[in-house]
C-alpha cells in the first residue's frame, strides 16, 4: 500500500480532517491535497504537536475513519 496519497477521496475528507484539526486552514489542505506526510507536517506545525504525537492522531483518526484509503 502506497501511503503518500489518498485514493481520490480527498475533497471529500477535507471536511472532516479540518473538523478534527481546526487550525489546518483551507489553503494548508489544498497543499496537503491527500499526501500524508503532508498532514502531518501541517499537524506538527500548526498544532505544535511532536511528529510522535502527530503520528498518533492521525493514525487514531484513520481507524474512526476507515473510508479514508491510501493507494
Amino acid at each position: 500500500m502506497n501511503e503518500d496519497r489518498i485514493e481520490g477521496n480527498w475533497k471529500q475528507f477535507k471536511g472532516k480532517v479540518k473538523e478534527q484539526w481546526g487550525k489546518l486552514t483551507d489553503d494548508d489542505l489544498d497543499i496537503i491535497a491527500g499526501k500524508r506526510d503532508q498532514l502531518l507536517g501541517k499537524l506538527q506545525e500548526r498544532h505544535g504537536l511532536a511528529r510522535e504525537a502527530a503520528e498518533e492522531q492521525l493514525k487514531g483518526w484513520e481507524q474512526r475513519n476507515p473510508d479514508f484509503r491510501y493507494d
